[in-house]
């Protein structure tokens, strides 16, 4: 199952009720789970954490920013920590079956519909970035909402990726993609903030410190706290920071008071630390007592899978039929077009297509949903047919009712694989574009789609013909049978254009 984890960031904590409803407005999307829920007082910040499907989780962030929208007014707000929107920052990272390049593509939809729907601006950062002077939270951040709704207008750097180039009172936001972060603040015994902000200058990459790790020194609570992020803790581990910091400390003449956790932590991250401080060399992650329960639990509750879609058209019954499986083929064709993009982006050599390429995603995404949903749409297009077929015909207007209904309904039969047909093109032009622009070592992959989809346009266009036998005289079958003809058309010269890029840019 495709799981993704959200960590937006809102600028509220003093308002009890705010934050609330921000969480009623992020649940109220079917498929989320909250994970866990942090406000900082001082920092007058809430950082929550939710998982779910994709989609369901693209949603749910919306529905976030859009309730911190209403309810948020920067010019109103005061806190210890950095921000620059009532939705500061919206993270996604990939947990189970979702790769770094399906987040980016989230942040980026959801970053155009925020633009679009609330006026707000957007940022990209990290694995979403798509400036190399915008991959840091900090760098963008820089200056807050008050510097930065006082120079968008003017400042080239300060323009957004999505939106307008003006800051309202719920401010900007900044939307991404990364790996798992562990956001870790360490207490002194001291109410120095000059510590804190001495020992995160050492602690932090930025600084010559730990490469993955983010600092800054605040006063939370009384106390001096060295606030991180550590953004990769296998290459900068907790252990070893902490360990730094506490050296760091005993130069002040003070101590590490307590530390906390804002957020959740990957179990390895802990394993890791009780290796080190415990010594536990061997101890590995499937010790743990609640990982092997879980790991249990997971395979009880496995059900038999049910038949494949292969098994259901061999079946022998009428339906899923020819027009169904042309539509799955051309879905494959438009996947395989997605696949081509995905290896593209994120690659120095075709960066300056990766704009087009991530385009191509979203419509192969589009395409393909559609073709999916076609498969079962064709399955039921028949029904119609011999529903009518079974009206009465005693008489002569039962007769002539029948009749009609049995027209209507076998134009109805042909118009769902003609839809698939006509999709089925867009996939294979896709495809064949990736083709000529996108990694040529992928090139066979995005051929093999252009040839799927061509197939199926073919396969889906012998349905709309089968079912208007008979009727070639009507004018709506007519013109039918004509856009079939129009779209096959097509074909022969997408091919010459795929045999024109394998041979130029492969050889093959």
């Amino acid at each position: 199952m495709k799981i993704v984890e959200c960590i937006p960031n809102f600028s509220e904590a003093r308002r009890p009720e705010v934050v609330e409803a921000i969480i009623t407005a992020i649940n109220s999307v079917g498929g989320v789970r909250m994970l866990d829920r942090h406000s900082d007082l001082d920092h007058n910040r809430t950082v929550l954490t939710f998982v779910g499907q994709p989609q369901a989780v693209e949603a749910a962030a919306f529905a976030g920013i859009q309730k911190a929208a209403e309810l948020i007014d920067l010019n109103q707000h005061e806190g210890e920590h950095p921000r620059l929107g009532a939705t500061d920052v919206v993270p996604f990272v990939p947990i189970s079956d979702v790769t770094m390049v399906e987040c980016v593509e989230m942040a980026r939809r959801l970053g155009k519909r925020v633009a679009d729907e609330l006026d707000i601006p957007v940022y990209l950062y990290e694995e979403a970035a798509q400036r190399k002077d915008r991959v840091n939270l900090e760098d963008i951040r820089r200056g807050e909402y008050e510097g930065i709704r006082d120079s968008i207008a003017e400042d080239p750097y300060r323009e957004p990726d999505f939106g307008p180039k003006h800051l309202g009172p719920a401010g900007a936001v900044v939307i991404g993609a990364r790996q798992p972060l562990i956001a870790y603040n360490i207490y002194l015994n001291s109410s120095d903030v000059r510590i804190a902000e001495k020992i995160a200058r050492r602690v932090r990459n930025s600084s010559g410190g730990f490469h993955y790790v983010k600092g800054i020194g605040l006063l939370v609570n009384g106390l001096a706290q060295v606030s991180m992020n550590l953004t990769n803790y296998k290459r900068s581990p907790m252990a070893q920071v902490t360990e730094f910091v506490r050296r760091e400390a005993q130069r002040y003449g003070v101590c590490i008071h307590h530390s906390e956790l804002v957020g959740l932590i990957p179990n390895q991250a802990l394993v890791d630390a009780a290796q080190y401080f415990l010594q536990m060399d061997g101890f590995e992650k499937d010790q743990l007592l609640d990982t092997r329960l879980y790991a249990a639990g997971q395979n009880d509750s496995a059900g038999e899978p049910g038949p494949s879609f292969h098994d259901q058209v061999a079946e022998g019954t009428t339906a899923p039929g020819g027009g169904s499986a042309a539509a799955h083929t051309g879905a494959l064709g438009a996947a395989l077009a997605v696949m081509m993009a995905r290896l593209t982006v994120g690659k120095p050599k075709y960066a300056e297509v990766e704009k087009e390429c991530f385009e191509a995603i979203e419509e192969g995404e589009r395409l393909r949903a559609r073709l999916e949903r076609e498969v079962e749409l064709d399955a039921h297009a028949y029904d119609g047919v011999i529903q009518a077929r079974r009206l009465p015909k005693g008489t002569e207007e039962e007769l002539a009712a029948r009749q009609a209904a049995i027209h209507a309904a076998t134009l109805h039969a042909a118009a769902v694989p003609l839809e698939s047909a006509s999709n089925c093109l867009k996939a294979a032009k896709l495809g064949c574009r990736m083709a000529e622009i996108g990694n040529v070592n992928a090139i066979s992959d995005a051929a093999a789609g252009v040839h799927l989809a061509s197939a199926a346009c073919r396969a889906a266009g012998l349905n709309v013909h089968i079912n208007l036998l008979g009727l070639e005289a009507d004018p709506e079958a007519a013109r039918m049978l004509a856009e079939r003809a129009r779209i096959e058309a097509e074909l022969p010269v997408l091919m010459e254009r795929l045999q024109t890029a394998l041979k130029n840019r492969a050889g093959l």
